[in-house]
Parts: structure tokens; sequence; C-alpha cells
């Protein structure tokens, strides 16, 4: 069965392939290597198709080797390196188109783009970080760069920076995120509990039901901590607010009162 991600790759791909051929058509030399070339890309879309990463792999590295100004080659070489875990392949990859004279802008966002992915796939966050926090800064594939920097800080249990660049994405990109941002704070009231910090608490879960009106976590938390507090009206409430979001977390809600 075909996985999406396998469909990301591949669907780009055909849509090159008919810029690529109609490009190489209106050649009228070496008309035998680009008729060569052309029935090896095409062996190496249904190879993709079919899943079959290792003869993928091998037929687009012959097209590279033959071919080597096809910058889209290189990027489903590098994502195909990364898919099969040789994450230094990809990383080694990805470095050498970044180091091409002559690229265009957006070619160059791309690269970049696709080695902070190595790194976050070799567990090199802290290099990631940097790529993706120097794009947002030059304006680059802001939206991609800052949703890889949320999964970067979730990833560290920074949720405060989560919550700042899940701000800039939704702000970038208009797609709501309150309810992620709910959670991070509810993560944040956590550890306010843990210290101690009361205050810190009620005002990360204030901050929590401002984003989603709707978090279940932060109504059960409220009640948690009023019942705490020994407020059990504000806790009764909290928890009869969580019952009525979401009637699965009524024998959670039940438990403390008994």
């Amino acid at each position: 069965m075909i996985t999406v991600w396998w469909l990301l790759l591949v669907v780009p791909l055909v849509g090159l392939a008919g810029w690529w051929l109609g490009q190489r058509g209106g050649e009228r030399r070496g008309g035998a290597r680009i008729s060569k070339l052309s029935a090896t890309y095409f062996r190496g879309l249904n190879y993709l198709l079919n899943e079959q990463q290792d003869k993928a792999i091998e037929v687009f590295l012959q097209i590279a080797e033959r071919d080597k100004e096809t910058l889209e080659t290189q990027f489903t070489l590098g994502t195909l390196f990364r898919r099969r875990g040789e994450v230094d392949r990809a990383i080694r990859l990805h470095q050498s188109v970044i180091s091409r004279p002559g690229l265009s802008d957006e070619q160059k966002t791309r690269a970049i783009l696709a080695l902070g992915e190595d790194y976050m796939r070799a567990g090199l966050l802290d290099r990631a970080e940097t790529l993706f926090a120097d794009l947002v800064k030059l304006g680059s594939a802001a939206p991609q760069a800052l949703r890889h920097l949320m999964s970067i800080y979730q990833a560290e249990r920074d949720w405060q920076q989560a919550i700042d660049h899940a701000r800039r994405y939704e702000q970038a990109t208009h797609e709501p995120m309150g309810r992620l941002i709910a959670q991070f704070e509810c993560e944040l009231a956590e550890k306010a509990r843990l210290g101690g910090d009361i205050a810190g608490v009620r005002a990360h879960l204030a901050r929590a039901n401002a984003a989603d009106a709707n978090s279940v976590r932060a109504a059960l938390l409220e009640g948690q901590i009023e019942l705490a507090e020994g407020n059990d009206p504000a806790a009764i409430r909290a928890f009869e607010r969580a019952a009525r979001l979401d009637i699965e977390f009524l024998p959670e809600v039940l438990s403390p009162l008994l």
C-alpha cells in the first residue's frame, strides 16, 4: 500500500518528469543519451511507486552521475537516503547542494530545509534549530521552518519557545493553533505546580483557556489545583466543565470528588 509520504515524494517527480523531458526533447544533440536518461528516470519512478527503495536509489544515483546539474534528482536521493536511515549520506548530499554556486534563493532555501530535516532525523536538534531559526529570520520558508522549530522545542520540552513559535506559525499561515498552545500552557502549569507556584499554575491555565476554551486538560488541572487549595466550589465548577466538554473524562472527574 502506498503511504502518504511516498505520494508526496513521487507526485512532484511525475510533474518534473514532463518538464525534464520537454527541456531535453528540444535539444538536437545527444539524442541517444537523452533517450536513455528518460527511460532510466521513469524506471526510477516505477521503483518508487512500487516502494522499492533500494532499486530506486540505484537508478537515481545513475541519473545523478550522468546529469549532475539536475537538482531535483539530488533532492530525491536525499529524501530516499533519509527515509532509509542513511542520514550521513543525506547530510553530505544536501551540504554539497548548498555549496553549489549559482543557486537561486528558492533552491538554496529548499536545500537548507532538507539539511535541517536530516539533522532532526539524526537527533542533532541544535544544528537543525540553528538552520531553521536562520531561515525564519530571513523570512525564507518561514512556515515550514516554524513548524520544524515547534517540533524541536516540543522534543526539548521548551514549552515557552514552542508557544512563541506556534503563535508565529499561526500568524504566518492563519492556521488555528489554539489547541496546541493550550496543551503547551498546561505543560507549563504542571511544571509550576511541581514547583509549588500556585499563582503560576493559575496564570498558565488562564492562558490555556484563552487559547482553547474547550481544553479538557486545562479544566481538569484547574479542578485538581483548586481542590488541593481547599477551594471546593471552584474545583467542582472546573470538574463539571471538564465533564461537559468530554463525558469520557467523567470517571477522572468523579475520582477526586468521592
